[in-house]
């Protein structure tokens, strides 16, 4: 059960090893995918009948900042 355990702690460290040794040379951080969701043009995945206040908020932020850009 140990020698199990060992080894699945020494896989992590060699993943979290080989990714931050990809981040020191290549200066760029880790991203998600490019496929997912939003590559089917879903911004969500339920469709809430009300969004969120946080939403809500964001949303209107872009207004004000699309409508800044027009005048």
């Amino acid at each position: 059960m140990l020698t199990v355990f060992l080894a699945t702690f020494a896989v992590f460290l060699l993943v979290v090893f080989g990714m931050s040794l990809g981040y020191l040379i290549k200066r760029k951080s880790i991203q998600g995918s490019c496929g997912g969701i939003s590559s089917l043009g879903l911004e969500k995945v339920c469709d809430c009948p009300e969004p969120c206040d946080a939403r809500k908020k964001r949303e209107a932020r872009e207004a004000r900042q699309r409508q800044n850009r027009i005048l």
